[in-house]
């Protein structure tokens, strides 16, 4: 069974496919933290800033079988979009559960499947585009990724930690207060920026979708 948080339809508000139109599937759980507040301060991720507990999101519900699941998520593509459809699946940490037989259900529906995941835990096979989004001090997993999303500053996880690690893109992700603001001039914003100027390797990514003020 599937448990999900919630799915809608939005454009994808950071990274490489910033602007393009998805249906975003938040699973429900993570490994780094409960989700609850009470947890927060012992958590090896303490600044994650969404509600991934429960089942009881826009469109949430718990599934009983990949096909069920893919023909949700089918459902909130516009039948008049045109272009490939694409759902990123996200959580919480989506890998807890994603699996073989649903991605092949989401490959049957025409879908391309994008993961964005903490790296903890091992990619199935079939995963069309992955952004690892590394968490504290927690160990990765993953040996290589298409996308490589790094909030800063950690200071357990500098991007030294893992420019080594292959990967098409690198990206800085500016650490936003928990309550989910941003503002283009704080402290971790121009952090961000100095440090892209100074290892080029880096490029800057902001939550445009917090910005225009869309999910």
């Amino acid at each position: 069974m599937y448990h999900i948080k919630e799915m809608f339809y939005t454009l994808q508000g950071e990274g490489a496919h910033s602007g393009r139109p998805a249906v975003f599937c938040r699973f429900t759980g993570c490994n780094l933290w409960s989700g609850r507040e009470a947890d927060r301060a012992t958590a090896v991720c303490t600044f994650c800033d969404t509600d991934f507990v429960g089942t009881d999101g826009q469109n949430g519900g718990r599934f009983k079988a990949a096909d069920l699941l893919a023909d949700r998520i089918a459902s909130l593509w516009p039948d008049a979009v045109k272009g490939e459809p694409y759902v990123v699946c996200t959580g919480g940490e989506p890998l807890l559960q994603l699996d073989a037989p649903l991605i092949q259900a989401l490959h049957d529906r025409h879908f391309s499947v994008g993961v964005e995941t903490n790296g903890t835990v091992p990619a199935p096979e079939g995963v069309d585009w992955l952004c690892l989004s590394p968490k504290g001090n927690s160990r990765i997993v993953l040996t290589h990724c298409d996308e490589l999303k790094l909030v800063f500053p950690q200071p357990e996880a500098p991007p030294e930690r893992f420019a080594a690690l292959p990967a098409t893109h690198y990206y800085l992700s500016p650490m936003n207060p928990v309550d989910g603001t941003i503002a283009t001039d704080s402290n971790a914003v121009q952090a961000a920026v100095r440090y892209c100027l100074d290892n080029p390797q880096w490029r800057l990514t902001l939550q445009s979708h917090k910005l225009l003020g869309i999910d």
